[in-house]
């Protein structure tokens, strides 16, 4: 399941692709997705090459190569927008509903939502090992989370991207519901953050002066680093799946 976001940036490099014979830059996908800045097409190129939709061929200058289309996808393309052209006006009814979120400061005030049992809070976008902090400082959506789920304390919402979790019931394409902190007890998933580079979910163990980050999938290796190359931004206490 693809999201909101995802699925029009597919649109729109393919039409783009169908009009022109050559795939959009990173500037018109930008523009095209009314998004601040380049980290957040990144974030979605690399999705949509995960989920098989997208193929990029390296060393080659903007070279996408869209592999399939959703079968709702027909009705959902995106004009392609020319250079110097204004913006076409949005659907009627239509009202875009994004964040700015910065990871590492203080995360916005969470709203009550509508409905009283619930709230709102920011959806920041993937977390997998290996990708950089900035990818997560970009504009996202807000989700309604029970709040039975939740706790005291500031809380915010990631999307889960592989496998490195799998054991622990936490799946590709999962929302993982984390309270802000950057303490955490040996046993617990934590969101970390390394060399102040790069963030991942992982479950943390401490050993003397080194730290564990373990995934909870055979296939892959736990790493084991020092103290001061890890920060804890966050622990796991809900998650959250679409069927």
């Amino acid at each position: 399941m693809l999201t909101r976001k995802q699925h029009e940036l597919l649109s729109f490099i393919d039409s783009h692709l169908k009009e022109t014979g050559v795939s959009p830059s990173f500037e018109e996908m930008k523009e095209a997705l009314s998004l601040r800045s380049k980290s957040g097409i990144h974030r979605l190129i690399s999705a949509l090459e995960e989920r098989g939709f997208l193929r990029r061929h390296h060393h080659r200058a903007r070279a996408l190569e869209v592999v399939k289309l959703p079968e709702n996808m027909a009705h959902q393309a995106l004009p392609v927008r020319r250079e110097g052209a204004k913006p076409a006006p949005a659907a009627p009814g239509f009202s875009p509903n994004v964040i700015r979120g910065d990871f590492s400061s203080r995360l916005p005030g969470v709203r009550a939502a509508q409905d009283a049992a619930a709230i709102s809070m920011p959806l920041y976008g993937r977390i997998a090992a290996g990708q950089a902090i900035e990818a997560l400082r970009d504009d996202g959506v807000h989700i309604e989370v029970p709040m039975a789920m939740l706790g005291a304390g500031e809380h915010f919402a990631l999307e889960v991207a592989g496998d490195s979790m799998i054991d622990a019931g936490i799946f590709d394409g999962d929302t993982v519901i984390i309270r802000k902190g950057d303490k955490a007890d040996t046993g617990q998933i934590v969101v970390a953050l390394i060399d102040e580079n790069e963030v991942t979910l992982k479950r943390i163990r401490k050993r003397g002066n080194s730290i564990a980050l373990e995934p909870a999938n055979a296939k892959y290796e736990p790493r084991l680093l020092p103290v001061d190359q890890v920060r804890v931004q966050g622990r796991l206490v809900a998650l959250l799946r679409k069927y």
